[in-house]
C-alpha cells in the first residue's frame, strides 16, 4: 500500500504545475492533499475524481483558503468531515475516509507565524484535537493520520533551529505537544520510525523567501502518523523534489502486509 500526503498550496496552482500527471505515474493507493484553496465549484472533473481514485473532500468557507482532500482506489465505508467544532470546520482542516479495517485522515492544522491570534487559534486547535488524537487510540481498527502538522518536532527537522526557538513551527509548547502525541498516546511518526536520524533529506517545506528552496533550507512539518501496529508495516519512505508542485513536497511511504 502505498500512501502519499502533500499540501499543494492551491489544488489549481498544482495542476498548472503537472500534478497530476505526476500523480497517474506514483500506483499511489491513497492520497491526502491539504490546503486546496477551492471550493466545490472550481474543481475540475480531473480534480475531483482523478483517474482511478473516489475522491473525498473538506473544503474551507472562506474562498481560496484552507481545505482538505483524500483519493482513494477502494470506495470509502464511511467519510468523516470535521471534528464537530464550528470554527475548525469552517476552516476545512480534516477529513477522515474508512476502508475496511483501516482509517486515514488528511489533516491541515493552522499555521501561527501571521500573528500572535492566528498563533492563539492554533494553540486552541492542538488543544481541541489531542482528545480526538487520544480517542482514535481506543479504536480496533489500523489508522494513518497524514498532512501538514505546521509543526517541526524535534531540532534535526528544520536546517536553522537555534534561531527558530521563539517562531511558530518550532516553539516549545508546539514541540512538547507533538512529543505527547508520539510519546504519551502512543502514535508513532513513520518517517522517524524508518530514519531516526537523517537531517538535512527530511524536510518537506521551504520558505517562498530568500533561497530557502536551493539552499536546502527546509523545514519537516509533513507528517504520516500510524498506529503502531501499522508503522511497523512502513517498508519504504521518500520525499519527491524532483519537481516542484508547491512549497511543499510530497511525502510519500510503502506499506506492507
Amino acid at each position: 500500500m502505498r500512501v502519499i500526503s502533500i499540501n499543494l498550496n492551491g489544488i489549481r496552482s498544482a495542476e498548472r504545475k503537472g500534478f497530476f500527471k505526476w500523480l497517474a505515474l506514483q500506483q499511489a493507493d491513497i492520497v491526502c492533499l491539504q490546503e486546496l484553496k477551492a471550493q466545490a465549484t472550481d474543481m475540475t472533473a480531473e480534480m475531483l475524481n482523478p483517474d482511478g481514485y473516489f475522491g473525498h473532500f473538506h473544503y474551507a468557507e472562506k474562498k481560496g483558503y484552507s481545505g482538505v482532500g483524500i483519493y482513494s482506489r477502494c470506495k470509502a465505508d464511511a467519510v468523516v468531515e470535521g471534528l464537530g467544532f464550528s470554527d475548525i470546520d469552517a476552516e476545512g482542516r480534516y477529513l477522515e475516509i474508512r476502508v475496511g479495517d483501516l482509517s486515514f485522515v488528511s489533516l491541515y492544522l493552522p499555521s501561527g507565524s501571521s500573528g500572535d491570534a492566528r498563533q492563539t487559534v492554533k494553540f486552541s486547535v492542538m488543544e481541541r484535537f489531542l482528545p480526538h488524537l487520544q480517542e482514535m487510540r481506543k479504536r480496533s481498527n489500523e489508522i494513518l493520520v497524514c498532512g501538514d502538522w505546521n509543526i517541526a518536532h524535534r531540532a534535526i527537522d528544520l536546517k536553522n533551529w537555534r534561531g527558530n526557538q521563539k517562531n511558530s513551527g518550532f516553539l516549545p509548547e508546539e514541540r512538547n505537544w507533538m512529543t505527547r502525541v508520539i510519546e504519551e498516546l502512543g502514535w508513532v511518526d513513520v518517517y522517524r520510525h524508518l530514519h531516526p536520524e537523517t537531517t538535512e533529506e527530511c524536510y518537506t517545506w521551504w520558505s517562498n523567501r530568500g533561497q530557502a528552496w536551493s539552499k536546502n533550507v527546509g523545514w519537516r512539518i509533513d507528517y504520516q502518523i500510524a498506529t503502531p501496529s501499522l508503522a511497523n508495516k512502513a517498508r519504504g519512505c521518500r520525499i519527491y523534489k524532483e519537481q516542484r508542485f508547491s512549497d511543499h513536497a510530497p511525502l510519500i511511504i510503502d506499506y506492507g502486509d
